[in-house]
């Protein structure tokens, strides 16, 4: 089975590549501003899954700058050659979630930008109004557009322990009134392999539920342990422990195995700061889980 990855995705879309930049929109989320919980789901940092985005409190253009300085070494010895373009990701916390009039006022500003070719917004979903969509549209007309879900999983006990104050049917209402709204815009689930007390078939179910749901793309990651969260504490009182390698490497092949020709991975792996990664160990060395989980989608692909 050959899987589309999102370099290929974007290069289909655009007819060269594209790089994604990370911009803050300046929320936070109903879990963790006490109006559906506190303290954010457990494994969430302070800066909710956003670390490498540029300062919230510069203005949409100076982000922008500053993220593509970010990704500069990406560009270089691309000197005659097209250099790409860029799709405008709103990545951490709940990037619906606040007054939706200030929300479109930055979006819009972003896709202004010539060089922007499309809209990445992350939220939950939750978070999302019918309103909310009509207005995203309506701003991003001429530009892809993607909302990312973060789902994690579809065991409602398990969203219960981490604390995602949601249920799993406003995900399923979720992806079908983003659908309904425009079959066009590209929808990304979110999930985690080894979140507390699931096992093999809960992980896969989940994945098996969001695609039965309608999601266009995935995006799968370990569960990392880093500082300043409840899951460090549990981690740390040895109350939890992550998956090793081969066991995370073993479940991403039965997942190949489940994910369509159609639908697109968009990652397979995380990324957290090392500076606040606790665990697991075996993820530090970046390069070599990359070239890894390269190696399995190869070997998915010859099947």
């Amino acid at each position: 089975m050959k899987h589309l990855s999102a370099s290929q995705f974007y290069k289909s879309l655009f007819g060269c590549k594209a790089y994604k930049i990370a911009l803050d929109a300046g929320c936070t989320c109903p879990n963790r501003d006490g109006t559906k919980g506190r303290g954010g789901c457990i494994f969430c940092s302070q800066n909710g899954s956003g670390d490498f985005t540029p300062e919230r409190n510069l203005s949409i253009a100076a982000q922008i700058d500053d993220a593509k300085r970010r990704i500069e070494h990406k560009l270089r010895g691309r000197s005659g050659k097209n250099p790409g373009l860029y799709i405008a990701y709103f990545q951490n916390f709940t990037s619906t979630y606040g007054d939706e009039d200030s929300l479109i006022q930055k979006f819009r500003e972003t896709v202004s930008q010539p060089e922007v070719a499309g809209l990445s917004i992350a939220t939950r979903p939750d978070c999302l109004s019918d309103s909310m969509i009509q207005k995203i549209l309506a701003i991003s007309k001429g530009k892809w557009l993607s909302i990312e879900l973060g789902l994690q999983t579809s065991n409602d006990e398990t969203a219960r322990k981490i604390n995602r104050c949601y249920k799993t049917s406003e995900y399923d209402d979720c992806v079908r009134r983003i659908h309904a709204a425009d079959k066009n815009i590209h929808v990304v689930t979110h999930l985690i392999f080894g979140l507390p007390g699931e096992s093999e078939p809960d992980m896969m179910e989940s994945l098996r539920h969001a695609l039965a749901a309608g999601t266009d793309g995935i995006k799968i990651t370990i569960l990392y342990v880093v500082r300043g969260t409840e899951l460090a504490n549990l981690y740390n009182d040895g109350k939890y422990d992550c998956l090793s390698k081969e066991a995370y490497y073993s479940l991403l092949e039965k997942a190949l195995k489940i994910i369509p020709e159609s639908t697109v991975i968009h990652r397979l792996t995380g990324d957290p700061p090392k500076s606040i990664m606790l665990a697991p160990d075996w993820t530090r060395d970046k390069k070599r889980v990359m070239n890894e989980i390269r190696l399995l989608l190869e070997k998915s692909e010859s099947l």
